[in-house]
């Protein structure tokens, strides 16, 4: 494996010492597979750049990107890069599971906003981050200042996952504090009420805001591989059951399948970027997905 690629996988990172250096080296892994993949348009320049549309003024054009791109990028200005994100992680207890060697929900969904916070502070745009459960519990105003990635960071890093899920209700009083149009990126597993999640997040587009969602799962939690005969914990209520999950096995998928198509479905409706991530997966399917989202505003 390249250096560059083993900062993206999770169970690498996880074993580093703190969540500033997990951020640092997964954006600086991410930066140099931008380079060295077919995604040459997201080079580290590109909060300074913007393709060019017709009507731009030719002198603007950088022809050293050009060169070395064959694609013609003009030069931006400060304030045209300038974009309020707001980045929004469940806390909630049943983000603290994890299947074998893989980390938990809240690693994984921490890890990815950390980092995305840094590259997005590197970049100027302004960063702010809400923790959640069944309230709210931290909400940091989104703000460019270089030194603001430490305040987001140290609140990252002293969070843990307790009571239950109250995602609707939380959005929806997140959304309330959002007062100009932002770039909202929500990550938590759902594991709420659908229709009332679906409805929580299309407050956010009521509002004008930008939508990019990004479901955290174990991959257990999708194929329910657990045996012959399991003992299920609530992580939530501490409710206990007893099962053989190979007889349930079938209507488990289902249900979740179902319940995976719905979010999807419903968020596509909602002009909003949805995206189902499993915790072993490496985090720059998740960095692309937000550059992608990104440039597209």
């Amino acid at each position: 494996m390249d250096d560059y690629r083993k900062y993206l996988n999770p169970q690498v990172v996880a074993k580093l010492s703190n969540i500033e250096l997990v951020a640092k080296l997964v954006v600086e892994g991410f930066i140099t597979g931008l380079h060295r993949s077919p995604f040459h348009g997201f080079s580290v320049e590109f909060a300074e750049h913007r393709q060019y549309r017709p009507g731009d003024e030719i002198k603007y054009l950088d022809w050293k990107v050009l060169a070395r791109t064959e694609k013609y990028f003009v030069k931006q200005f400060e304030e045209e890069t300038n974009t309020r994100i707001m980045i929004i992680l469940d806390s909630s207890a049943s983000m603290n599971y994890a299947s074998g060697k893989n980390i938990t929900k809240f690693e994984y969904g921490a890890y990815l906003a950390a980092s995305l916070a840094m590259l997005m502070i590197q970049q100027r745009d302004a960063a702010g981050l809400a923790l959640y459960d069944t309230e709210i519990r931290k909400f940091l105003r989104p703000n460019s200042r270089p030194s603001y990635i430490r305040e987001i960071l140290k609140t990252l890093e002293l969070a843990k996952p307790q009571n239950q899920t109250g995602t609707a209700n939380s959005l929806n009083l997140i959304a309330e504090r959002i007062k100009k149009r932002s770039l909202v990126v929500v990550i938590s597993d759902f594991f709420d009420d659908a229709d009332l999640v679906i409805k929580a997040l299309s407050h956010f587009r009521h509002n004008q805001n930008e939508v990019i969602v990004f479901q955290v799962l174990d991959e257990r939690e999708l194929d329910f591989k657990f045996g012959r005969s399991a003992n299920f914990v609530d992580m939530e209520t501490n409710e206990k059951i007893l099962t053989h999950p190979f007889q349930i096995q079938k209507i488990y998928q289902d249900s979740m399948n179902s319940f995976l198509t719905r979010l999807k479905t419903e968020s596509h409706f909602h002009n909003i970027d949805y995206n189902l991530i499993t915790t072993n997966q490496p985090f720059d399917k998740a960095l692309v997905s937000y550059l992608n989202k990104r440039r597209k505003i």
